[in-house]
């Protein structure tokens, strides 16, 4: 028997370690002693946001784990001590040290929470609801053998560059930039104008769209040093995105939304609205197509998978990128208003190994983000029968509307303010930025584009100078 720090080696086949840490082998001899749990991984404020994935755990009686980035942890110990508030439901939080901008910089203190909770908890499921832990949430369930998209999908999802390398049909031409490699980038080959995207962050920050290779060159001395950088030609066209629920790499239910972003009067990409069902048949048929193959060049298998497309000159397909968990924004609640049933409780029964389906959408709807000049938040005021703006800041839930029958009239669902009073507003470089948006529905999509200009004149955003400007 060995001494120290190196591991023990028992006639039982399990492993301990010299400090007591015991393996998965060991712990599965007294299963029937731990409760059941289910792993939910992201930034707190988005489970809070989406509350139905904690119901749907709760109500089977499965203990609620979290991992969540240490940045999170005052404001989820302060909503878990109110009984009114979602997070009351979580059983157990694991804080985790990283950057979204150092690849893998996550893991070490997400294995280290996570195979604490082993020893204390069976875990039957895991599931990513946002973009942060994808990576680290495809090791768990790649461990302990549960429901999951694969390690494939879960690692390329996370990799701007690594969707280029794998996903090769449907990308437009780029070039991989490692940090030591940016004086060396023959930039002048590229073909102009094309986009700048960081490797690993989300949100669109950093997404920016340059003419020449002297202001690339510029912009890239701009980014962290440590930073690898995907450059790629610029498509035009319209861009989409595809929601599919995928289950024994199957696809069950997939369905193509409409987007808009800042790209068409500046060099970013934040978006500004999404429409769902897109009203646009042909392109619909071609995305679905293009999209299950590159589901299938990833091994995507039990999951949901949120890709984002344009449609080229060339009337072609090109994949932006696509990531391996619910799609953010408002768009849970955009489905749950165009179909009259939740996403979220088809995704549990996914990563939990039971049957999962999904109607197709029976009413349009959209969500739309409002522009804003820049200085403070001061007021925001909604002129409109029976609705008001909702503040939303700071992992407060977001209300839940009821869905509309198919032939229903138009209506404004909810104005919902994402940034406190006094908070500084500028202009839109990454989605953080945003600060008002709406949700509406309608049963045409004639009917939907003239609800939201009558809400747009509805809504008021009122801006005072920031600290330190003189009027």
């Amino acid at each position: 028997m060995t001494t120290g720090t190196q591991t023990d080696i028992q006639a039982n086949g399990s492993t301990v370690m010299a400090t007591g840490e015991r393996t998965a082998a060991h712990d599965t001899e007294t299963d029937g002693a731990r409760p059941r749990a289910f792993v939910l991984t992201g930034a707190f404020w988005v489970v809070c946001r989406n509350p139905r994935y904690l119901e749907e755990l709760a109500a089977r009686g499965l203990k609620i784990l979290l991992v969540t980035p240490e940045s999170y942890r005052e404001q989820a110990q302060t909503c878990r001590k109110d009984p009114e508030h979602p997070a009351s439901l979580i059983d157990d939080i694991a804080y985790v040290d990283g950057a979204l901008d150092q690849e893998g910089s996550f893991t070490p203190s997400f294995v280290s929470g996570v195979r604490a909770w082993q020893q204390r908890y069976e875990i039957t499921g895991a599931y990513a609801v946002g973009e942060t832990l994808v990576e680290q949430t495809g090791l768990l369930c790649d461990t302990l053998g549960l429901r999951g998209p694969g390690l494939r999908a879960t690692r390329v999802c996370r990799s701007k560059y690594l969707q280029r390398w794998y996903l090769a049909e449907f990308s437009p031409v780029s070039v991989v930039i490692p940090p030591a490699r940016r004086e060396e980038a023959a930039l002048a080959e590229l073909p102009y104008p094309v986009v700048l995207k960081p490797a690993t962050r989300h949100s669109s920050s950093g997404v920016v769209a340059v003419s020449d290779a002297a202001a690339l060159r510029s912009l890239l001395a701009t980014y962290p040093a440590y930073e690898t950088v995907l450059v790629e030609q610029q498509v035009t066209g319209q861009e989409f995105s595809v929601e599919s629920l995928v289950q024994d790499g199957e696809v069950i239910f997939a369905s193509v939304t409409r987007k808009e972003t800042t790209e068409s009067h500046a060099r970013t990409f934040v978006e500004l609205s999404h429409s769902v069902p897109s009203a646009d048949a042909d392109a619909e048929r071609r995305l679905l197509e293009a999209n299950r193959r590159m589901l299938t060049a990833l091994g995507f298998r039990d999951g949901i998978a949120h890709a984002e497309w344009r449609t080229g000159d060339d009337g072609g397909p090109y994949l932006m990128e696509v990531a391996a968990r619910t799609p953010g924004d408002g768009l849970l609640a955009l489905y749950h208003l165009a179909t009259g049933r939740p996403l979220e409780p088809e995704i549990v029964r996914i990563a939990l190994g039971e049957p999962a389906a999904y109607p197709a959408p029976r009413r349009w709807t959209r969500q739309v983000y409002l522009e804003h000049g820049a200085g403070t938040l001061e007021d925001v005021s909604v002129d409109w029968p029976g609705v008001g703006p909702v503040w939303v800041a700071d992992g407060r839930m977001w209300p839940e509307p009821a869905p509309g029958a198919p032939g229903d009239p138009a209506a404004l669902r909810a104005v919902l303010v994402l940034k406190e009073r006094g908070a500084r507003l500028a202009p839109l470089a990454s989605s953080d930025d945003r600060a008002v948006t709406f949700l509406i529905d309608a049963p045409s999509p004639g009917e939907l584009d003239a609800l939201e200009q009558r809400v747009r004149a509805a809504v008021t955003v009122t801006t005072g100078p920031e600290a330190g400007d003189v009027g």
